[in-house]
This record gives C-alpha cells, structure tokens and sequence, in this order.
C-alpha cells in the first residue's frame, strides 16, 4: 500500500528513486550503507536526529506523521490501523515513512551545500506563500497537537523546494538518445494456464507435477486449437486464468521468457506455448508498435537513467554521513488521536505553489 498519491510527483521522487538515507544499526555499529551511526548522544531533547549539521525537530517530523495517518484514515478509515502488517505495527511502519522522507530531504539540502545551489527569491516567496495556505487551513487543535509555527511549515517547504531543485541540478546534463527500438511499446492478448494456486493467506502454492503436466497439456490443446483459427477471444474468455488478458509493455517490463516470445512476434501472429514462473502462456500480438506509447516509454527511460545517476550521487554522499538518532524520543512519538486533528493537505498545497514553475 502506498501512502502517497500517484499525482504527488516530487513525493514520489524523494521516496521512490533514491535510496534510504536513514537506515539505523545498534548504537556504534554501521548501518547497511556503510555509514556510522550514533544514538541519542549531544542531541537536544525535541532534536529527533541529526545529520552532520542538519537537524530534525519533534514539531517537523510530527507533520509529515500526521499527514500521512490522516492521508490514510481519509483514504481508508481509522479501522485501518487494526490490520495486521506483520511484526511491526502499521502504525510503525508509517513512522518509518516518515522518518525516511524527511531524512532524505535534510540530506539533500546538504548536498545542496556542497553544489552551492540555492533557492531563489521567487522560489523562498512561494514557500511562505504555500506555508501561510497551510498553516491557515489548521485549526488550534491541529497547531498545538503538532507543535508548530507558520517558520516550522515556511522552513519544511523551503528544504522541500531544495531538495527537487538539487536533484535537478544533478540530473541537468542527463538527456540520453533514446532509439524507438530501444523504447517500442507492443500490445499483447495473452492465455495464461495457471502452475500454482494461492491460499487464504495470500501464499503462493505450487501445483504438482500432475497438476503442471495437465495445465501444459491444456496450453498445447489451446495452441492448437488458435492455430486452426479459432476465434482467440473466445479462447480468452475459456481459458484464461490470468487477471487480465491485453498488456502493453516496453523492453525490460515482463518476464524475460515472455518478453523475448511477445517481441519476436509479428502482428497478428500467435506464440508457441511459453513458459514463464505463472505458467504457460499462448501469445498473440495485436500491434509490434505503438507510436504514442513509444514515445512515452521514451521519457520514462530517460527518467529512470537519471534516476540512476542522481542514485549514485546520492549514495556516495551518504556514505560520508554520520548519522545521530535520539532513540528515546523517537520512541516515545505516537500518532495523534483527536477527533479534531484532521490534516492530510501538507504535500497538496506544496505542490499547488511549486507545479507552477
């Protein structure tokens, strides 16, 4: 599940592409990245972390918490939270979401020091512009729950505005040549006979062998009958027990077994029967390319090669972090629960001010 819309676009960058800036180990140790890590020492009581000289107060993280349970509760209702995730609490988990964010945006900002890049004055007037819409829309409740002062939200916009504007500063000279072989989307119908079943749990349950045997015998039965011309719609419509039947994809986007068939495939023209980690597939493509959608999977491809680079970047960075964690506070921090706390607009209105550059 994803606490994020999909049209929070710079959300999705910070969140997505880059790699986690706050992976905590015990108090002395390494974390996964490499990285020394300190817990609690020399931060002050409200201070929730400290990288190098960036830090992160109570009253900050607690807004991005509270966004992001009142997104969900707004998205899915408050019995969300009795879900069972596992080892660790929901609650947690959105926590840690938090953590991380904020985390990767305060790192940012320091990189933002070592490239000298800088906001603008229009850019600072849109964050205290956005930060007196949001703070404006809180009620009392909301401002003292979270501890904040319309500095706190005019501060979070501004390092929310240099991170997007450091990553496009690394980014900048990343404009790859993308061939239209290279980005060719094509369009597939696909049978799909199924070698697992799935459990109430969700657990994935591999057939037998005589139950693989059988549903390749169907395959080949189902080959052969699309080979003789068999309307494969109605094919579809008998055998297939695949969630969906048409799929429009890009090199490097399926299983490779399936992808090398689908892509080999002549319009019109229907596949041996292929096997992939699902089961056995019959193929039949309906169009080996598609204009519109090439040219789109052509910016996607550059943005995941930017991406990369930005990545890179980012993780080199890191690594000569030292990272402090004031555990006890962190701890003791819980989601807010009153009827009148009920804010979820923190990254919308962010965005109603920054899209417009």
């Amino acid at each position: 599940m994803k606490y994020m819309r999909k049209h929070r676009k710079i959300t999705a960058i910070i969140l997505i592409m880059l790699c986690a800036a706050f992976s905590l180990a015990g108090c002395g140790g390494k974390s996964d990245d490499g990285v020394k890590v300190v817990l609690t020492t020399g931060l002050d009581k409200d201070e929730v972390f400290r990288i190098e000289t960036a830090t992160c107060t109570l009253p900050e993280i607690m807004v991005y918490i509270t966004n992001i349970q009142d997104q969900y509760e707004n998205a899915y209702g408050e019995e969300i939270w009795d879900i069972d995730s596992g080892n660790t609490t929901l609650e947690d988990n959105v926590k840690d979401i938090a953590l991380a964010q904020i985390a990767q945006i305060k790192t940012m900002n320091l990189m933002a020091l070592k490239y000298e890049v800088e906001l603008d004055d229009e850019e600072k007037s849109k964050a205290e512009l956005a930060a007196k819409t949001y703070y404006d829309s809180l009620n009392e409740t909301e401002i003292s729950a979270m501890g904040i002062t319309e500095e706190t939200i005019k501060d979070l916009y501004c390092e929310y505005a240099l991170a997007r504007k450091v990553y496009e500063y690394i980014i900048k000279d990343v404009n790859p040549e993308i061939s239209d072989d290279e980005a060719r989307t094509i369009t597939v119908q696909n049978i799909l006979l199924k070698t697992y079943a799935v459990d109430g749990t969700g657990k994935k349950i591999e057939y037998t062998d005589k139950a693989k045997e059988d549903a390749r015998n169907t395959a080949y039965e189902v080959r052969k009958k699309a080979e003789e011309g068999e309307d494969f719609d109605e094919l579809i419509r008998h055998y297939n027990e695949g969630d969906k039947s048409t799929y429009s994809f890009g090199k490097g986007e399926m299983d490779p077994e399936f992808e090398k068939a689908a892509f080999n495939l002549a319009t019109g023209e229907i596949s041996k029967v292929v096997e992939t980690e699902a089961g056995y597939n019959i193929i039949k493509c309906i169009s080996t390319f598609d204009k519109e959608e090439t040219d789109s999977n052509k910016i996607k491809i550059v943005e995941k090669r930017r991406e990369e680079v930005f990545g890179q970047e980012y993780d080199n960075f890191v690594k000569t972090l030292t990272k402090r964690l004031n555990e006890e506070l962190w701890d003791g921090i819980s989601f807010i629960r009153d009827a009148n706390v009920n804010t979820d607009s923190f990254f919308d209105v962010y965005n109603e001010y920054f899209r417009k550059n």
